[in-house]
């Protein structure tokens, strides 16, 4: 069906529907005189077909017709979400006041009674008409409020989301730079230790073979403190201690990555950086707790060149990518399915793979490289996919889920790189987002 709006520059489009000619032919001159596009059916049936054809802006309605009466063509008319605001002016010899009373309650807007004056026509229809270009008017003004009012949620929230990365990478810098510098404390002495403590071994050793016999009370005291383990073990302490503090460095590091506060520019970044730090931040998430059972990350990196992006925008892309992935394959852990081509890796048995997460890279072109991230969760619908980047859209249940992160994700990859953010999933078989970044961004692309 056509949308007839209201336009000044048109003359107005009016169906009139009687079974009468003569009521035809007058009112069609009436009409037309006032410069009126008058179209005529001499039956309902003929009416309604009109109707579909193209939606007109007035219909003036007999009430008494063979097969269908006025009453009847109202109301379907009303009852079609399509044709239900267009104004209807009933037109009949009765002049009964319940007939009026009915006209009105099955959707009527005018009544005009047989036989009718010229003046009174015009001055109906033309109330009518600019009843419905005010309510057009209107609604046209509601849409466009609602319309600015989502952008604006969207705006304030997005804003939100923003001001709570960049207070998370103030907190985390804040933090590495302090845990970077006792850190680096313990590493550069426990060289020494381990230096000192192999010089004081090699001294001990020296004393018992110079003193050859050792008094008994000497003997006592290596048992009780169990020397010769102590002599074995120690070093390997201090080699343990020396992992723990490597250990420390490269969480610092990631964290570091992952803030990226000093990258708030277009720089050439290892696009790897940033997933294995965000990987290590989700760690937690990742391992077994309780009767939650751990989710198996299985890598495929391609050999990549750096890509010049946003570096701490792209981390937060990769955050909600790898956060709602994981968010999926815990609400769907109990619906056992894997995705195709995954060679069975993480699986545990035939009916119960593990949960698991596939993140692949690739540079298909020479200047596009892909991140694509997969999981053999619940998956989703056609149309729940259709909805997974729309604003404030979300499957998790009240107070899990602001239905914004992949939105946002959504214009950091494609409104800020010039990039592409895909989903594919099917019920039962995952979900896989699939994101397509330029190596090096247009010169159009917006500041």
């Amino acid at each position: 069906m056509n949308k007839n709006n209201m336009s000044p520059d048109e003359p107005a489009d009016i169906l009139i529907v009687d079974d009468t000619p003569a009521n035809l032919r007058l009112l069609s001159m009436i009409l037309s005189r006032k410069g009126y596009r008058v179209r005529k059916a001499i039956s309902p049936h003929l009416a309604l077909n009109a109707v579909e054809l193209s939606l007109p802006h007035l219909i003036l309605l007999d009430i008494n017709m063979p097969e269908m009466n006025g009453y009847q063509v109202c109301s379907k008319l009303k009852a079609n979400p399509q044709t239900r605001e267009v104004p209807i002016i009933f037109i009949s010899a009765l002049d009964d006041v319940f007939d009026k009373i009915k006209a009105f309650e099955v959707g009527g807007n005018d009544y005009i009674t047989k036989p009718f004056q010229d003046a009174e026509v015009l001055i109906r229809v033309e109330h009518q008409l600019k009843l419905r270009s005010l309510q057009m008017e209107l609604l046209d003004k509601n849409r466009i409020l609602e319309q600015t009012l989502t952008e604006l949620k969207q705006a304030q929230n997005h804003i939100i989301q923003n001001e709570k990365m960049v207070s998370l990478g103030q907190l985390v810098a804040g933090v590495c730079h302090e845990i970077n510098n006792p850190v680096n404390f313990i590493s550069g002495n426990l060289i020494y230790v381990k230096t000192y403590v192999k010089q004081l071994l090699g001294l001990l050793q020296q004393y018992r073979q110079a003193l050859g016999s050792i008094p008994k009370e000497i003997q006592q005291l290596e048992e009780d403190i169990e020397l010769d383990f102590l002599v074995e073990d120690f070093p390997k302490l201090v080699s343990s201690m020396q992992g723990g503090a490597e250990r420390i460095r490269k969480i610092v590091e990631s964290l570091r990555n992952f803030s990226r506060l000093d990258e708030a520019e277009l720089k050439s970044v290892d696009l790897h950086e940033g997933l294995e730090s965000t990987l290590m931040m989700l760690g937690h998430r990742l391992e077994p707790c309780g009767d939650r059972r751990g989710i198996t990350v299985i890598k495929n990196y391609a050999q990549l060149p750096f890509v010049r992006c946003y570096a701490a925008q792209l981390n937060q892309v990769f955050m909600n990518l790898l956060t709602n992935a994981i968010d999926a394959l815990e609400s769907g852990s109990r619906h056992p399915h894997s995705l195709p081509n995954s060679d069975d890796e993480g699986a545990i048995g035939p009916c119960a793979p593990a949960p698991t997460l596939w993140i692949n890279t690739a540079q298909p072109t020479e200047n596009t490289v892909t991140i694509s991230i997969a999981d053999n969760g619940p998956g989703m619908s056609p149309e729940l996919q259709q909805q997974a980047f729309d604003p404030f859209f979300t499957t998790k249940q009240v107070g899990y889920g602001t239905g914004l992160g992949l939105s946002i994700s959504y214009q950091i990859v494609v409104e800020g790189h010039r990039g592409t953010l895909d989903c594919q999933s099917l019920p039962g078989m995952g979900t896989t987002f699939t994101l397509g970044l330029p190596i090096q961004p247009s010169p159009d692309r917006p500041k």
